[in-house]
This record gives structure tokens, sequence and C-alpha cells, in this order.
């Protein structure tokens, strides 16, 4: 057996869009996904809307497609309600393992969109309003973040920071690290989420600093696609390298129209990492050891 396919084996791919999407076109839906990963011999994916929670579209696929899980997650924007906690605790009980931050409507993507630039968060248009902000003008977590974070908390799921920015980020993987939460810090390098005045990219000693902190530093291979922020890969391999393999995940975010589906791409992107210089055993931790460890899957 190939290098690469013993590590797509049983790996986890943290970060997945499938169908329906109320506003972008998806290569496949939630169980032709879960087929083609079971065929990789996967062990699981997550998949994401930036529009509602996804858990129960994998409870169904979970019970058509047998031996492979698929995640379900919710991401806090304005199709949800924003910072919600009734919208949060309902995705807990009906299974949501991961809670990203808003996306499409934190204040870096709504000043994208207000400013003419294409979000790769779809084709929404924003024509008004700041964003949603996690935090007040005094730089701490406003008041709907407490019940939030306790429900997380409650329910062992995953913190993702989504789209947020820079000040954002540090403020709320501070509070939900001093709660024991699992954090992961997603798309560290990706222009497409903020300019680097308010959002990513985070330097290495950004990364190192929330890795002190015990988040986890999420690289997505979207960012390497031509129409994405063409990020050249031997980036995201110099920042994983420079910071340590077992702080960090590596996920495609694939599942548009335009990309490779996302096993396939799954595929390309462990195929890139040894290539340009990730070892076998660096590649386990961040596709096998970590994405395990974060969602309690064993």
């Amino acid at each position: 057996m190939l290098a690469i396919d013993k590590l797509v084996e049983e790996a986890i791919d943290f970060h997945v869009h499938a169908a329906t999407d109320p506003f972008s076109e998806r290569r496949l839906d939630a169980i032709a996904l879960a087929s083609e990963a079971k065929h990789a011999r996967m062990k699981a994916i997550v998949i994401k809307c930036h529009h509602y929670s996804t858990a129960p579209l994998a409870y169904v696929a979970n019970t058509v497609i047998s031996n492979f899980t698929l995640v379900g997650s919710l991401v806090l924007n304005n199709g949800v309600g924003g910072l919600n906690p009734e919208v949060v605790e309902v995705a807990a009980k009906g299974g949501a393992r991961v809670v990203w931050m808003p996306t499409y409507s934190s204040v870096p993507d709504t000043q994208i969109r207000l400013g003419g630039t294409a979000s790769m968060t779809g084709p929404m248009q924003v024509t008004s309003g700041k964003g949603i902000s996690l935090i007040g003008k005094d730089n701490k977590l406003v008041p709907e973040m407490a019940q939030i974070l306790e429900i997380i908390k409650d329910y062992d799921i995953v913190l993702g920071t989504g789209h947020t920015s820079r000040s954002e980020i540090y403020a709320v993987t501070d509070e939900a690290r001093r709660m024991g939460i699992k954090v992961t810090i997603t798309h560290p390098l990706s222009l497409s989420v903020g300019s680097p005045a308010i959002g990513s990219p985070l330097t290495i000693e950004h990364q190192k600093q929330l890795i002190s902190k015990g988040a986890y530093i999420e690289h997505c291979f979207v960012a390497c696609m031509p129409l994405d922020d063409r990020l050249d890969p031997v980036v995201i391999v110099d920042n994983i390298k420079r910071v340590g393999a077992e702080s960090c995940i590596l996920s495609t975010d694939f599942g548009q129209i335009v990309n490779p589906s996302p096993p396939e791409g799954f595929r390309m992107m462990i195929a890139s990492m040894l290539k340009l210089g990730l070892s076998e055993k660096e590649l386990e931790i961040l596709v096998k050891v970590n994405p395990s460890k974060l969602l309690g899957l064993t």
C-alpha cells in the first residue's frame, strides 16, 4: 500500500462543505460524501454549512452509510441568529461536535463584501451593518458569549474561531481555554478571511502564542486552490514545521463546485504535503491523532 493511501486510511477531514447549501453549489450531498469517504477508507468528516446546523444531515447520512462517521457542526452566522445560545444548545442536543464563530457574518467578511470584494463564503450580499463581533468596545467578550461558552463546555464541543478578527481570536481563545474548551484557530494564513489589519494572516509568533494557550492551528488546503488565495502549500509546510505538528491539524475545506471532491482533495493534500517535506509521522498527527483527540473519536 502506498504511503499516501495508508495516511488517508482512518483519517479525519475536520472541515468540509456539503449540499444542500442555500447560496453555494456543492460537489456532493452528505450521503454521497460519506459514501466516497468510506470508499477511501477514511474515518470521519466534519460537515459544515455557513447557514444552518449540519447535525441533522450527519444523523441521516450515518443511518444510511455504515462504518463511517459524518460529524455535524454549527456556524454562528446571521442565518441562525448570530450569537444565539438557544441555537447552540439545540445543535448540541442534536449531535453537533464543532461550533464555529461567525464566518460570512463576521466583521472581516462583512467589511470585505461591503468593500465590493468577493468572499469565498458564497454570493450573499451585505448592504449594511458592521458584522457580528465577539467583543465589545472594551475588547472583552460580549455578554451572549458567556452562555454560549458554557453550552460548548457542557457538551464537550470544539470551538472553531471562524473568520473572526485577530483581537476576537485572542479574546475567545483566552476565555475558552480558561474554561477547558478545545479550540481550533481557523484559516491562520488565508487572506480571504480578512485583511492583515483586522484578521488573518496570523504570524508564527501569533500562532505560537495561541498554541501556548492550548489551541490547535487548523490549516485548510483550500487556500492553495487557484480560485482561493493561491497560497503556496510550501508555506503551510513551513508553518507546521515551525510551530510543531502536535499543535496543528490539516483539513481541506473542500466541497466547492470548482474544486475536487473532498475525499479526492484530501488525498491530493496528503500527497502534496508528503512531497513538500512533511513526514508520514507528522501527517499521522495532523490528520488522525489530533482530529481524533478533538472530536473524541477513537
